[in-house]
């Protein structure tokens, strides 16, 4: 898992992107003043959550040398922080007099940015450190100098710690900044080094990976195909997986209807570009039934330079964008998409690419499928990404994070934990499902992605280890630090808002699609053939990766259904939904208590073709850890999936 600096996509496990997802806690809050770090004008704020866990005394190797180099953001409040939130709760609150009343971009900055007369004292705060300035947004400042000067700017001392066989340096206690300046900073990131790697890399992009197959036998539909000498499980023969849900099966599945998204504009976040999207994109289109892209439907916003290449592991950012193009377009196959990559999948660019949505507006749905766990959150970058969620609230805009794809995160890292930026309580957190579209494509049931896997035994009688070990499921849970947002009072249980001990908290996720790679979604890609050369092809795909942009998807559905009026943060709407027929109710055990399911899945030893020969196993559903999808809201699928009447639903 990486630091809470960096953003992985789904690591390509089996048949699936095997996903690690995002960051975001609550705002931040300047707290106390940090002992002993007065300053002339009598006073500093702290700075929360700018001493990382990892700085421990144990780990302390002594003073960071007063020659070191320091690069750091500090991130600017505004004029209006706490006004800020509150408008971004009465736009997005279906029950507020100013419901959909958003502000254009120069508005929020004329109501919220920073003033120039706060840009220039943090600026000159910062000179007068010793720091050099350079960079200055409307967001932040970009400083670097020593380590002395950075230490005299921000009232601390910075050590070196151990940290993963590494040595990086940290402030030894909480950073802060002037009292004077508390309505002016919000915080600060990379006083810390440890996910900023010093080395920039060239900005030639590497080719795609290798290929990846899937082997049959498949099923066409859900149940279409089954083996009767193979192993019965749970009483019955189960069927192979699909070769891969398409559009026209996940439109009926979730109630599409005649609406495609006609002149609504869906955005994605990733890092990085596939060298390839407009072709692979136009290319699994005209394969798979969904329209031909318009000239200008799909659009790239890309950075001038890329960075960190080799520790992001670049091209493995590539199917994680072709996946989430490919879905939105089969969701809503006439609304426009403007992928809007990032520099390098560090927290520092992946906010530049939401800012730029923010900032320019350039969508009203926002689809992000990368993340981390919430142990590696800091209030300080929270604080960070928090700030431009409720920016993009005050304008219209809504942000879709995956919710993870290791279930409760215990057989990960240890810790039951949620995912983030999904706890955001700005953000809208997409869970999972496992999806059954039958015949004529009719939606049959869904449970909650939670797999268990065992293999055939040798002599092809019983399935080893049966049910097997848990193989990925839908992340979920209950925050440790966000606390319940208004919404999700009196839809969430106590049991589950009130998990950890103490006071109601942030339950994940809020709503679901279909995610489970067993019962996932066709992709086209040009990948790396094992000849050396470059070869579109297409295999099936899950995770919660793909669940937030058929979710971005049909929200592009509603808007348009909804006039073209904007959803904005859907939150508040979602809710209100909540036990409506908007929503197929999603549990474990669809066709009833004691009646599990599972399907055989076939696959290459290598990933590529049978040279190396074949494995079947058998994959149960709706197992996912610790979680459980029940009647009502559940910490797996939230409130639900869509269902026939969801769209419709927003209809003036």
């Amino acid at each position: 898992m990486r630091s809470s600096r960096t953003r992985s996509p789904r690591a390509r496990a089996g048949l699936a992107w095997a996903a690690t997802l995002p960051l975001v806690a609550g705002a931040l809050a300047l707290g106390a003043p940090a002992a002993g770090a007065a300053g002339h004008d009598g006073g500093r704020h702290a700075l929360l959550g700018t001493k990382p866990l990892w700085a421990t005394r144990q780990a302390d190797q002594g003073a960071t040398a007063a020659s070191a180099a320091v690069t750091a953001r500090v991130y600017l409040a505004g004029r209006d922080a706490k006004g800020l939130a509150e408008r971004a709760r009465a736009v997005s609150d279906p029950h507020s007099a100013a419901y959909g009343k958003y502000l254009s971009p120069a508005q929020v900055r004329a109501h919220y940015g920073a003033t120039q007369g706060q840009i220039a004292k943090v600026t000159d705060w910062l000179k007068t450190s010793g720091l050099t300035v350079t960079g200055t947004t409307n967001r932040y400042l970009t400083v670097r100098g020593d380590a002395a000067a950075a230490e005299r700017a921000f009232a601390v001392d910075l050590h070196n710690y151990r940290k993963g066989g590494h040595t990086y340096h940290a402030p030894s206690a909480t950073a802060s900044a002037p009292a004077s300046l508390a309505d002016a900073v919000l915080t600060v990131t990379g006083l810390d080094n440890a996910p900023r790697m010093a080395r920039h890399h060239s900005s030639e992009l590497p080719p795609p990976e290798g290929v990846f197959r899937n082997s049959g036998p498949f099923s066409s539909y859900y149940g279409s195909r089954t083996d009767k000498k193979l192993p019965s499980a749970y009483g019955s023969k189960a069927p192979y997986a699909i070769k891969g849900y398409t559009g026209r099966q996940l439109r009926a599945a979730y109630g599409a209807k005649k609406w495609t998204g006609k002149n609504v504009t869906v955005a994605i976040t990733d890092a990085y570009a596939s060298p390839t999207i407009a072709k692979d994109a136009d290319t699994y289109a005209a394969r798979n039934g969904d329209p031909r892209y318009r000239r200008g439907q799909l659009s790239q916003v890309l950075p001038e330079d890329y960075t960190h290449i080799k520790d992001c592991g670049a091209a493995g950012w590539y199917g994680e964008e072709t996946l989430d193009v490919e879905a939105v377009h089969a969701v809503a196959p006439d609304s426009d998409i403007v992928y809007v990559g990032g520099a390098s999948c560090m927290d520092d660019d992946l906010l530049d690419s939401l800012g730029k949505i923010v900032d320019g507006h350039l969508a009203d749905i926002v689809s992000n499928s990368w993340g981390d766990i919430e142990a590696n959150e800091t209030p300080d970058v929270a604080a960070a990404y928090d700030q431009i969620f409720q920016q993009g609230a005050v304008q219209g805009i809504g942000f879709y994070f995956s919710s993870g794809d290791n279930g409760d995160e215990v057989a990960n890292t240890g810790t039951k934990q949620v995912d983030t930026p999904a706890n955001s309580a700005w953000a809208t957190a997409v869970g999972g499902t496992s999806l059954a579209v039958g015949k004529h494509d009719a939606y049959q049931w869904e449970t909650g992605w939670g797999t268990r896997k065992a293999a055939l035994s040798q002599d092809g009688h019983d399935w080893t280890g049966f049910p097997g070990t848990f193989n990925g499921g839908a992340g979920g849970g209950t925050s440790k630090t966000v606390a319940q947002p208004f919404y999700q009072r009196g839809v969430v249980p106590d049991g589950l808002a009130k998990a950890n001990g103490g006071g109601a908290m942030r339950t994940v996720p809020d709503i679901a699609a279909v995610a489970d790679p067993n019962t996932g979604f066709l992709v086209g890609q040009t990948q790396t053939l094992p000849d050396g050369s470059l070869g579109y092809d297409e295999y099936r795909i899950g995770g919660t990766s793909l669940a937030a942009p058929v979710i971005a998807g049909i929200q592009a559905l509603a808007q348009q259904a909804r006039h073209g009026v904007a959803l904005g943060f859907a939150n508040p709407g979602i809710y209100q939904r909540y036990g409506t027929a908007a929503y197929h109710d999603v549990t474990d055990h669809p066709l009833g208590a004691g009646r599990d399911l599972a399907v055989v899945r076939v696959d290459y030893v290598n990933g590529t073709d049978a040279s190396k020969g074949t494995t079947t196993s058998l994959r149960s559903l709706g197992q996912d850890s610790s979680l459980r999808a029940v009647v009502g809201y559940d910490d797996v699928t939230g409130v639900g999936t869509p269902g026939v009447g969801y769209v419709s639903s927003y209809r003036p």
